[in-house]
Formats: structure tokens, C-alpha cells, sequence
């Protein structure tokens, strides 16, 4: 089987279909979010506890990674198109009930519709693009992916916080709601699982779709896998608890800034993953010749930078603040390796699963540090320098150990 030559058509094919899937997934990365900035404001309304406030926040995450499990299969077998279409219906569902959520067991639920149906967005595309895009252009277009979802989470910082001044988080979220629907639709109308023509030439026992024991099976006899597993883990763990729920407090209750100065700063962030995500894979090919050694060296930077959590970081000038949350974004952008890393270690009827899987964990870590850190506040002083210290320094800790361990997983070269 040859590789078809890219016409100009295709070529415009291919970007029509990555701005469709660019949209639903820049909401996704807003619900990842939203709830750093409008902390205090639904914690009044809602009448919650720190506690209550980071399950509030994990339980999106916890049905996200959970889901992963049966979505990995269910793509490779059903079609990514058809499993985003579905997932989109119940995150539009899942963002109007919360928007009208007069209580905790309500605003639970709507946060748990909106976690099973984000829990597809990303695998799914990045399972579209495995199709549509050569191994050598995949680490690119993943990035570029990435890059482009964090305009959702520039939306979900100073923007919201604007937002919720005006109209309220009511409102706000209801307009997420609708915005949700129409991308949901765009992408059952628009986009197309594979070209009219494979790009590569695979194997015949690639092509052959196995069983769903069978493909987690072949992953999980893996080694490197499970290394990989550990520090994607750590890696969105500790990204969220500055991003998504944590670093919004800290600024407001340590720092003294408002609810719009918290979002501004924690937008740098955004602007930092962005800019990172568009050039970590150059850096990859260019620099380190490895996808593996870059997400390593950008893991160790991002352990350094967090430390501040512990304690300096109300030291610093403030002029300094929007440095730091710049540089914590940037560094994070090294983990969008974890892709590439992963789609060289499956054959391509396998991508789904094998994507998915991973994202388990990249989830689970995000949801295990975002509760477990408000019990931890909650019981350890509240809003002070102590609680913040004592949990800012467990994903710390995971972080560190879990590059030291990825550093004797198999290499993976830039390029493969």
C-alpha cells in the first residue's frame, strides 16, 4: 500500500476538521477550569466548605478518568465522531443543570454529566488525527491541539471572572451551555473519522481490531507504559491544583489579590501552556531528539517552580507573579508529550485504547489532587500558609518521584 501524495484539498480537509474538533475541546479545557475563579462565589451561593468545594471540583475529574475505561474501546469499534456526538449531548445536559444548581447534590450532578461527557473529546480526536496525520506530523498536530484548547482556559480565568461580574456564574455557565451544543452539533455534521485513502501503510495484524481484553492486555504487559502512567498522573495533578481550583484561592487568601486579579494571574498560566504547547514539539526534534527526555526535563522544571507553593512564593516582588504562573505554564506544556510518547508504543488499531488508557490516570490525577487537597486544607488550618503548605507539598512530592522513576523508562526518539 503506498502513502498518498497531501493535495492542497486534503490539506484544507485536514484544517477544517482540526477547527471543528478545536472548538468542542476548548470547552472542554473551560470546564477543567471554570471553578478557580468562581470559588468564592459559588461556595456563597452553594454554602460549601473547602472540603465540599474540592469534591465539588474532583468528581468531574474521578467520572472523566472512569469513563476512560470503556470509551477507549468503544472509539476504536464505534468511531470517534459518533462517540463525541453522544458525549457532547450529555456535557450540554450536564452544563445546564449546574448553571440552575441550587445545591450541592444538584451542581454534583450536573459536574458529573459534564465529566462523562468531556471523557471522550481529546482521545477521540487525537484517534481522528492518528488517522488523518503521519506518526512524523502527530506529535505537531497534538500539540497544536492542545495549544488550541487552552483558549478555553484563558476563557475560564480573567474572562470568566469578568463574566461572572457582569451577569453572574449563572449566566455565564448557561452561555457555555448553548455554546456546548451548537460545537456538539458541528462535529456530527462536519467531521470524518479517516481519509478516503490510509496516509501509511500498516501491517495486516494492525489493522485487525482486537478485543477489548486483548488491547489492554498488550498495554498493560508494558513496562514503560506504567512509568508513563505515573508521571501523567503527577504531571495534570499538580497543573489543576494551581489551575483548576487551588491556585485561585491561594492568590485571593495568601496573596491579597481579587477574584479579577486571580484570574488574570492564573491566565499567564494559559498563555505559558500555549506558547509552550506550540514549540515543545520542535524542542523535542530539535533539542532533545527524544519526546521522553523532554517531558522529564520539563517535569523536573515544573516540581521546581511548584515548590513555591510551599512557601517562598509570597516573597517574591509581585512584579514577579506573572514570570512565575507564565513559567509554571510553559513547563507544563512538556506533558503533552505523553501523547506521542504513547501513540509510538501501540499500533494504530489499538490508538483509541491505548490513548484512553493512559488519559485514566492523566484524570484520576487531577481529581485525586484536587479533593485530596481540600481535606487536606480543610483540616490543617483553612485558608493559611499552613494549609496551603501542607497540601501543595503531597503532588509536589508525587511529581519529584515520579520523574525519578520515569527516568529509566525506554526511550522514545523525536520523530517516531
Amino acid at each position: 500500500m503506498s502513502i498518498q501524495p497531501l493535495s492542497s484539498s486534503f490539506n484544507t480537509l485536514r484544517w477544517r476538521l482540526f477547527f471543528t474538533l478545536a472548538l468542542i475541546y476548548i470547552l472542554v479545557y473551560f470546564y477543567r477550569v471554570s471553578l478557580a475563579v468562581v470559588s468564592d462565589d459559588i461556595s456563597r451561593d452553594l454554602a460549601l466548605t473547602p472540603e465540599q468545594l474540592g469534591t465539588l471540583a474532583g468528581v468531574l475529574f474521578y467520572v472523566y478518568a472512569v469513563a476512560q475505561i470503556p470509551l477507549g474501546p468503544l472509539i476504536d469499534r464505534v468511531g470517534p465522531r459518533l462517540v463525541i456526538s453522544g458525549c457532547g449531548f450529555l456535557t450540554t445536559l450536564g452544563g445546564l443543570l449546574f448553571a440552575r444548581a441550587e445545591g450541592l447534590a444538584t451542581a454534583m450532578a450536573g459536574r458529573v454529566l459534564i465529566g462523562i461527557g468531556t471523557a471522550a473529546v481529546l482521545m477521540a480526536t487525537f484517534t481522528i488525527f492518528s488517522r488523518w496525520y503521519t506518526r512524523q506530523e502527530f506529535g505537531r498536530i497534538t500539540g497544536l491541539m492542545v495549544a488550541a484548547g487552552n483558549l478555553g482556559n484563558l476563557a475560564g480565568t480573567a474572562p470568566l471572572a469578568f463574566a461572572v461580574g457582569a451577569v453572574g456564574w449563572r449566566s455565564s455557565f448557561l452561555w457555555i451551555a448553548v455554546l456546548q451544543g451548537l460545537a456538539t452539533f458541528l462535529v456530527f455534521v462536519k467531521v470524518q473519522d479517516r481519509p478516503d485513502h490510509p496516509l501509511e501503510p500498516d501491517a495486516a495484524e494492525q489493522q485487525k481490531k482486537p478485543g477489548m481484553l486483548e488491547a489492554w492486555g498488550v498495554i498493560a504487559r508494558q513496562r514503560s507504559f506504567w512509568l508513563l502512567a505515573a508521571i501523567a498522573f503527577c504531571w495534570y495533578g499538580n497543573y489543576l491544583a494551581v489551575q483548576g481550583l487551588w491556585g485561585g484561592p491561594y492568590l485571593m487568601h495568601l496573596i491579597g489579590l481579587s477574584r479579577e486579579g486571580a484570574g488574570q494571574m492564573l491566565m499567564w498560566t494559559s498563555v505559558g501552556f500555549i506558547i509552550g504547547s506550540l514549540v515543545t514539539d520542535l524542542v523535542a526534534r530539535k533539542v532533545f531528539h527524544s519526546y521522553s527526555r523532554t517531558l522529564l526535563a520539563g517535569q523536573c522544571c515544573l516540581a521546581g517552580l511548584m515548590t513555591g507553593f510551599l512557601g517562598w512564593l509570597p516573597l517574591i516582588p509581585s512584579w514577579s507573579l506573572t514570570l512565575y504562573f507564565l513559567g509554571i505554564g510553559l513547563t507544563v506544556s512538556s506533558g503533552v508529550m505523553i501523547y506521542p510518547i504513547i501513540r509510538a508504543m501501540v499500533p494504530v488499531s489499538m490508538v483509541g485504547t491505548g490513548l484512553t488508557s493512559l488519559n485514566f490516570f492523566v484524570l484520576m490525577g487531577s481529581a485525586v489532587a484536587q479533593q485530596g487537597m481540600g481535606i487536606i486544607i480543610a483540616h490543617a488550618g483553612g485558608y493559611t500558609t499552613e494549609g496551603f503548605r501542607a497540601a501543595f507539598s503531597v503532588p509536589v512530592a508525587g511529581l519529584l518521584l515520579a520523574s525519578l522513576f520515569f527516568s529509566f523508562a525506554r526511550n522514545c526518539p523525536a520523530g517516531e
